[in-house]
């Protein structure tokens, strides 16, 4: 039976082979279904063909590439496997409306909503994330912890996390813990990106009229409705995962994100930060 995990291993596949010479039946291969069959799904599902989707990918990765690299133009297109300057400048002008040296000479990524690809730093993509996210419900909730800056890229919530955990009494080491990247202007879809500067909170959840400890601060989480991802493996590879939920499924969920906070959620499934089998709980807030 064809589900979303074979759509998930199709897009990792992929996104994993853009500079390689891949068709659509190459797709069809690797997740072991003809291809009559899995194009067709693939297209009911994401709303365009395969090989639309690789050539759609293929221009966003040459349009990071312009700006982020040094490499030259026609290097960037061919690499990616146009086969000619003409036809990666009409095929990129068709896309942004402009050529892919104005491109370049203005500097502008995620100013015009492109979405940052799913493997930016990394020459894979994890596949074990939950490709298919369950959307939930979630109360009201108390937490007590320790603000500070970080970003998705630069992520500074593991020495956070071993300073508050320095700071709580063991009593309070079994509660729910809580890594938040707070809501601000700099999260809206349209101007996000990993490198972008966000106030991050550690915590435990607690009664809503518990004291708090001395140098910590008091949140409150609002409650409403997420979309929850599960990341299993290690924490320093959430930015895998967090690659995935940004670069491949928001754009293809038709979601709406909402101005609430987005957070990790570490449970009794949580093994530890070193350990393949933890799992965190992603949540996004959605309208």
């Amino acid at each position: 039976m064809i589900d979303n995990s074979t759509i998930g291993k199709a897009i990792v596949f992929i996104e994993n082979n853009l500079y390689e010479p891949i068709a659509a039946c190459d797709v069809a291969k690797v997740v072991s279904y003809s291809y009559y069959h899995f194009h067709r799904y693939f297209q009911a599902v994401m709303g365009e063909t395969i090989g639309n989707y690789i050539r759609t990918r293929r221009l966003t990765q040459a349009a990071w590439d312009l700006v982020h690299s040094e490499k030259k133009i026609l290097d960037i297109g061919i690499a990616l496997y146009f086969e000619t300057a003409e036809s990666f400048t009409r095929a990129f002008k068709d896309r942004y409306s402009m050529t892919p040296r104005e491109y370049r000479k203005n500097g502008i990524d995620v100013l015009i909503g492109n979405r940052p690809p799913a493997c930016m730093f990394h020459n894979t993509i994890r596949t074990y994330s939950d490709l298919s996210p369950q959307i939930v419900t979630v109360p009201e909730t108390y937490l007590m912890g320790v603000r500070y800056k970080t970003t998705i890229s630069g992520n500074e919530s593991i020495a956070m996390w071993h300073r508050f955990n320095q700071q709580i009494p063991d009593t309070l080491k079994g509660s729910t813990r809580y890594g938040i990247f707070e809501a601000g202007e700099i999260c809206s879809l349209d101007i996000f990106n990993p490198q972008s500067e966000t106030t991050g909170f550690v915590g435990i959840e607690i009664s809503k009229n518990q004291p708090i400890l001395r140098g910590m601060e008091r949140k409150k989480l609002y409650g409403g409705k997420y979309a929850r991802f599960i990341h299993k493996g290690t924490v320093k590879d959430l930015i895998q995962t967090y690659h995935y939920i940004w670069g491949v499924w928001f754009p293809k969920s038709g979601c709406v994100l909402d101005d609430r906070d987005d957070f990790e959620c570490y449970s009794e499934r949580f093994a530890g930060e070193n350990m393949e089998n933890s799992e965190i709980d992603i949540y996004f807030p959605i309208k």
